[in-house]
């Protein structure tokens, strides 16, 4: 049996930290900026935890 690989795509735009935890970057910050308020902008800058419904299946993606 082949030996699983992770998805490229998920490793990039996630990180885990030490603890297991799964963080990701918010959506609506790369482009279209001037219409939105500085302190959003500022507040989309943070990573964020991934909820628990989608903790499992992204564990699954990025271990391979």
């Amino acid at each position: 049996m082949k030996k699983l690989k992770s998805k490229k795509t998920a490793t990039k735009r996630f990180k885990v930290t030490k603890s297991g935890k799964i963080l990701r970057g918010h959506a609506l910050s790369s482009h279209l900026k001037r219409k939105k308020t500085a302190n959003r902008l500022r507040k989309n800058e943070k990573m964020v935890l991934v909820s628990e419904a989608d903790r499992k299946r992204l564990e699954r993606t990025l271990r391979g």
